[in-house]
């Protein structure tokens, strides 16, 4: 069973800062992408920042230049630093990762629970 579990998420005040992590554990073979996705109260879940093993990020025009994503690859875990965050980026984050769990099995994707980040003064 592959599990991926968040953590750092919580109460941040505008323009503060806070980091994510996830970490990816089980059986594992490889991992291609790993990022993060969020959703807020009456809104559909969006791209919020992905990455691949060879370091390539991708990011959302929204969270551009204040949100930086990397990536261990040595310890399965992905981490999100939110810089100057603003209240508009208040939702549950989740940590999404494309992996395959032997050589045989082709890439699947797998979810985090989520963990609330709350922007507010």
């Amino acid at each position: 069973q592959v599990q991926l579990v968040e953590s750092g998420g919580g109460l941040v005040q505008p323009g503060g800062s806070l980091r994510l992590s996830c970490a990816a554990s089980g059986s594992i073979f490889r991992i291609d992408v790993m990022g993060w996705y969020r959703q807020a109260p009456g809104k559909q879940r969006e791209l919020v920042a992905t990455t691949t093993g060879g370091g390539s990020a991708n990011y959302a025009d929204s969270v551009k230049d204040r949100f930086t994503i990397s990536r261990d690859n040595a310890k399965n875990t992905v981490y999100l630093q939110l810089n100057s965050p603003k209240p508009e980026d208040t939702a549950v984050y989740y940590c999404y990762a494309r992996l395959r769990v032997s050589v045989s099995i082709r890439y699947n994707e797998y979810w985090g629970q989520g963990t609330q980040v709350t922007v507010s003064s």
